[in-house]
């Protein structure tokens, strides 16, 4: 172990602190996207996510509680910018929201995939609750493919802004 490698305990507090983010930031998307999506069809498709989000929220929260980890202190930025993002892309019509929905789930995907090959087996709770969530989250991709993601204006460009900022958010807040 070098001088800057996190110990054992570090690591699994930034994945518990980062995780809580992102779950806190994914319900603030959703709920900014019901904003302009809530008397739209899609209303029901995304209460459905949001719903999970916050279960995942939820799950991530008790363990900041039980493991005594410090939540990020970006949590203010993560209110104001998830919801700012899901209202955005919503404005863009559903095709714009899924594109986001999809974006941030390729992301979350990888970031749960490292998250489960680093943790030791002495974490296998976290670990089963990372693989549960990563499942749902893939389902939440599916949705948003299957509901003209790829159609949104701009759908590449989009997706790869989308990305690079879940990709920042991530390592800000496993840290600050």
């Amino acid at each position: 172990m070098t001088g800057t490698d996190p110990t054992p305990r570090a690591m699994v507090e930034r994945a518990i602190r980062v995780d809580h983010a992102g779950e806190y930031g994914a319900k603030r998307i959703y709920e900014g996207q019901l904003a302009v999506l809530g008397r739209t069809r899609w209303r029901a498709t995304l209460e459905h996510m949001k719903a999970q989000e916050q279960v995942h929220l939820d799950t991530f929260s008790r363990l900041v509680g039980e493991r005594r980890v410090r939540p990020t202190a970006l949590l203010p930025v993560w209110h104001v910018a998830g919801f700012a993002l899901g209202a955005a892309t919503a404005l863009l019509g559903h095709r714009g929201a899924m594109a986001c929905t999809v974006a941030v789930e390729e992301a979350i995907d990888e970031h749960y995939q490292a998250q489960e090959a680093a943790l030791g087996e002495d974490e296998a709770a976290l670990k089963a609750h990372i693989a549960t969530f990563r499942a749902e989250e893939l389902e939440h991709r599916a949705t948003g493919l299957a509901n003209e993601a790829e159609k949104a204006p701009a759908y590449r460009l989009l997706s790869a802004a989308i990305k690079a900022g879940c990709k920042v958010a991530i390592r800000l807040s496993e840290r600050i």
